[in-house]
C-alpha cells in the first residue's frame, strides 16, 4: 500500500490544538502521526474517523450533562442508539469478512464512546447473530437479514442462576417429542432460570438458549443451543410459557438490560435446534459429525472464545482511555517546585512517572497482542466453518483456547489496576464523575467475571501447559504449537539451568533480557506445578483434588506468567521487525522493554527462590532499569497518548482534553452540570419545617 499523502494524513489525523500540552509535544522524539499510521494503517484510521464522526454529528449521540437518566430512559436511549448504528451500516459485511480487525475496531470504537452501546450491539449482532450463522445451518439463514435490520433482537443465554462457569451442569432441558416434531424447553426451578443475559431484560425478542438435549428414551446428549422466540416483536410481550424480566440495576453498564428467563414446557419446532454440532431426525434419532463428545461440547461453546477475545480488546481500550486522561492531566497539573515561585508538572516527579508510564507501555503491548490474538482466532474460525479437520487445526484450537482463557484475566486485571492507579494519580479531580475514570472502572469491572471467571479460566491455560509437558515426558512429539507460543519449552531442561547474567542496568534496557527471564520463569513454574500435582496424587487423593490443591502459587501463577511471556514476546518481535520506521524504533523498543521489566518485577521473589537471581544486584538492576525507562519515556508520554486517545467528544473527560486547558475545561464542565450556583431545591421546605419545630418548642 502506498504511503498516504500529506493531505490524506492531515484529514485522517488533524493537528491537535495548541495549549499547555504543546511544551511536551515539542519535546517528543518522534512524530505521533507517523506512529499512528504505522500501528493502525490508513484503512483502519479511516474507519475509526468515520465511526467517531458519525457519532459526533448525530444529535442522538449528544453528550448530556446536568442530570442522570432514569434506568428506563438509559435503556431506551441505548436501544435507540444501537438501532441507529445498525441503520447507518458503518461497516459492510464484506469488509468484516475481508478484514476481521474491522469488526474489532467497530466494537471498540463504540465502546470508547459508551460501553453500554457497544455491549448491546455486540450481543445482538456478533454474539447472537454469529451463533446462529456458525452453529446453525441453511435452515437458519433466513434470520440473518432480520437481525441486521432489527426486525428481531437477540441475546445469548447460557448462564443460569446456579451455574455460570460450569456450563456442563446447566439444568435447562429440551426433550424431543417425535409425535409433534417439537422440543419441549423447560426450566425445572428458579435455580435453572437463565440469568445475567444481556439484552434479555427488556428488548430481546429471540434468544439462543443452551439446554440439555434429550431424545426419546430419556437419553441425554449434552448441551446444545436452540433459537427460541421469547417475546412478540410487535408488542414485546412474553411468549406463552416464557417468564422473562429484568434483573435490575448493576454497578455499571446500565444501558444494557440484563435479564432472566424461565421456560414452562415451551414447545419449539425441531428446526429451532442450531444443528452444526448435532441434530435430531424427525423420528428422534440423534446424529453428530463428532466422534468425541468433548470435542462436540467444545465446538458448541466456541462463541465464548470470540467473546473472551473481544473482552481482551475491551479491557485494553479502557486502559488506553484511563492513561490518556491521567497523563494529559499529569502534564498540565502543576504542584510544588524547586522554589516557592515555580511549580512543575506532576509528570516531572519520579513517582508519578513510575505509577503511570508502565500502564501506558502495557496499553501498547496488550493492544498489539489483542489484535494478533483476534486475527489468529479469526483464521481458526474460518477453518472450522470450512472443511479443515487437520491435526494442525485441532492443535491451533487448543492453543488459541489456552491463550484466550489466559489473556482475558491478564488484560482485564491489568486494566482494572491501571484505571484505579490513574484515578488516584489525578487526585480529587479523578474522583469527579464528569472526568469519566469512575465510569471506566465500573464498566471494566465485569470484564473480570463474564464469559468465564478469571481464576477459573486460568486453569484452562495451566492445564494446556501441563498436558503438553506430560506428553513430552512420555516420549511424545516435539514441544511446539502452530503459533509457536510454546516452542521454547522444547529446551525446557536447558532453560532451567540458565541464570541471570546481565552485567549492567544499561544492558537491561532491552526487552530481550526480561524475555529470557520469563522463559526461565515459565519453565520453573511448570516444573513446580507438575511436581505439586504429582505429589498430591501420590498422597492418594483424586485427580480433581490434586489439581484443585495445586492452583495457588503454582498453576495459577504459571498461567499468568505464560501469558505475560506471550505478550512480551509478540510485542518484542513486532517492534524489532525491519519494517519499523527508523524514527519510531527507539520509542517502541523502550515501551516494549518497560512493559516486560515492569511485569517481570512482580515475580522477583520467584526469580530469587528458584535461583535465577542471586545477590541483591539483580533485583536492583531491574528496578533501576524500570526507572531509567520511565525517565526516557517522560518527554514522549504526551505524544504517545496522542496516538491512542480518541477525539475529545469521544474521550469525554474535561481533564483529558487535547488542548490541555485543564482548569478552563473543568470549570466549563462544572457549570454544565446545572444548578451549581443555585440554592438547594429542598432548602425552603427544610427551613419551613425547622421554623415550625422552633415555634412548637417556644410554646412548650
Amino acid at each position: 500500500m502506498a504511503a498516504p499523502s500529506e493531505g490524506d494524513t492531515a484529514s485522517l489525523l488533524p493537528d491537535l490544538p495548541g495549549g499547555p500540552l504543546q511544551a511536551y509535544r515539542a519535546r517528543a522524539s518522534f512524530c505521533w502521526k507517523e506512529l499512528a499510521l504505522f500501528l493502525e494503517g490508513e484503512d483502519m484510521l479511516r474507519l475509526k474517523k468515520s465511526i467517531f464522526s458519525a457519532l459526533e454529528d448525530d444529535p442522538l449521540f449528544a453528550r448530556s450533562r446536568g442530570h442522570e437518566l432514569s434506568l428506563e430512559k438509559h435503556r431506551e436511549l441505548t436501544f435507540l442508539r444501537c438501532k441507529r448504528v445498525l441503520g447507518r451500516a458503518l461497516l459492510r459485511v464484506e469488509d468484516m469478512v475481508q478484514n476481521p480487525l474491522s469488526v474489532l475496531t467497530l466494537i471498540t470504537c463504540l465502546g470508547t464512546y459508551d460501553w453500554s452501546l457497544a455491549q448491546k450491539f455486540l450481543l445482538h449482532l456478533l454474539v447472537f447473530g454469529l451463533a446462529i450463522y456458525k452453529s446453525g445451518s441453511e435452515r437458519h439463514l433466513e434470520y440473518l437479514p432480520k437481525i441486521l435490520n432489527m426486525e428481531i433482537f437477540g441475546c445469548f443465554a447460557v448462564t443460569e442462576v446456579s451455574h455460570g462457569s460450569n456450563a456442563k451442569a446447566i439444568r435447562t432441558t429440551a426433550h424431543y417429542d417425535p409425535a409433534t416434531e417439537e422440543f419441549i424447553l423447560h426450566s425445572p426451578d428458579f435455580e435453572a432460570a437463565k440469568f445475567w443475559v444481556g439484552n434479555m431484560g427488556k428488548t430481546a425478542t429471540h434468544a439462543v438458549v443452551f439446554a440439555q438435549l434429550y431424545t426419546p428414551g430419556g437419553r441425554c446428549h449434552g448441551l446444545h443451543s436452540f433459537l427460541v422466540q421469547i417475546r412478540n416483536p410487535k408488542t414485546l410481550l412474553p411468549m406463552p410459557g416464557v417468564m422473562v424480566g429484568d434483573i435490575g440495576k448493576k454497578l455499571g453498564l446500565n444501558g444494557v438490560d440484563n435479564g432472566f428467563a424461565m421456560f414452562h414446557k415451551v414447545r419449539i419446532p425441531r428446526q429451532a435446534l442450531l444443528n452444526q454440532t448435532g441434530d435430531v431426525t424427525p423420528e428422534g434419532t440423534y446424529v453428530t459429525p463428532f466422534k468425541d463428545a468433548k470435542q462436540r461440547f467444545g465446538a458448541s461453546l466456541n462463541n465464548l472464545s470470540i467473546g473472551r477475545a473481544v473482552i481482551v480488546a475491551m479491557s485494553v481500550v479502557n486502559l488506553k482511555l484511563a492513561v490518556s486522561i491521567a497523563l494529559r492531566f499529569s502534564a498540565t497539573r502543576r504542584q510544588f517546585g524547586p522554589t516557592d515561585e515555580e511549580e512543575v508538572p506532576v509528570l516531572e516527579y519520579q513517582t508519578q512517572r513510575w505509577r503511570l508510564l508502565p500502564y501506558l507501555a502495557a496499553a501498547y503491548a496488550l493492544d498489539h497482542f489483542s489484535k494478533w490474538l483476534f486475527l489468529n482466532l479469526a483464521e481458526f474460525q474460518q477453518g472450522l466453518m470450512g472443511t479443515d479437520r487437520s491435526t494442525r487445526q485441532a492443535e491451533l484450537g487448543r492453543e488459541i483456547h489456552a491463550l484466550v482463557s489466559g489473556s482475558k484475566p491478564l488484560a482485564s486485571w491489568t486494566a482494572q489496576r491501571g484505571i484505579q492507579e490513574c484515578r488516584e494519580a489525578c487526585g480529587g479531580h479523578g474522583y469527579l464523575a464528569v472526568n469519566r475514570l469512575g465510569d471506566l472502572r465500573n464498566e471494566n469491572d465485569p470484564n473480570c467475571t463474564y464469559e468465564g471467571d478469571n481464576n477459573v479460566l486460568l486453569q484452562q491455560t495451566s492445564g494446556y501447559l501441563l498436558g503438553l509437558l506430560e506428553l513430552r515426558l512420555q516420549g511424545g512429539a516435539r514441544l511446539e504449537s502452530p503459533l509457536g507460543t510454546v516452542d521454547f519449552l522444547e529446551a525446557y531442561p536447558d532453560i532451567l539451568d540458565q541464570r541471570f547474567s546481565c552485567p549492567s542496568v544499561a544492558g537491561c534496557l532491552e526487552s530481550s533480557v526480561p524475555l529470557a527471564a520469563y522463559e526461565w520463569l515459565v519453565c520453573y513454574l511448570l516444573r513446580e506445578s507438575v511436581q505439586k500435582v504429582n505429589q498430591e496424587k501420590r498422597s492418594g487423593i483424586s485427580d480433581f483434588e490434586a489439581r484443585n490443591n495445586s492452583q495457588v502459587y503454582r498453576c495459577r501463577s504459571l498461567a499468568l506468567a505464560f501469558l505475560e511471556l506471550t505478550v512480551v514476546r509478540t510485542f518484542h518481535e513486532y517492534v524489532h521487525q525491519p519494517s519499523v520506521p527508523p524514527p519510531l524504533r527507539a520509542v517502541l523498543r523502550r515501551l516494549s522493554a518497560l512493559y516486560a521489566l515492569w511485569s517481570l518485577n512482580q515475580h522477583t521473589a520467584l526469580l530469587y527462590r528458584g535461583g535465577y537471581f542471586s545477590g541483591e544486584q539483580a533485583g536492583k538492576m531491574i528496578e533501576d532499569a524500570i526507572l531509567a525507562l520511565c525517565a526516557q519515556l517522560k518527554d514522549d508520554a504526551v505524544a504517545l497518548v496522542d496516538v491512542i486517545a480518541p477525539p475529545d467528544f469521544i474521550l469525554d473527560s474535561p481533564i483529558g482534553r487535547a488542548d490541555g486547558e485543564l482548569y478552563k475545561n473543568l470549570w466549563t464542565a462544572v457549570l454544565q452540570e446545572g444548578q451549581v450556583l443555585e440554592r438547594a431545591s429542598w432548602w425552603a421546605e427544610f427551613s419551613a419545617s425547622k421554623t415550625h419545630v422552633e415555634s412548637l418548642k417556644s410554646r412548650l
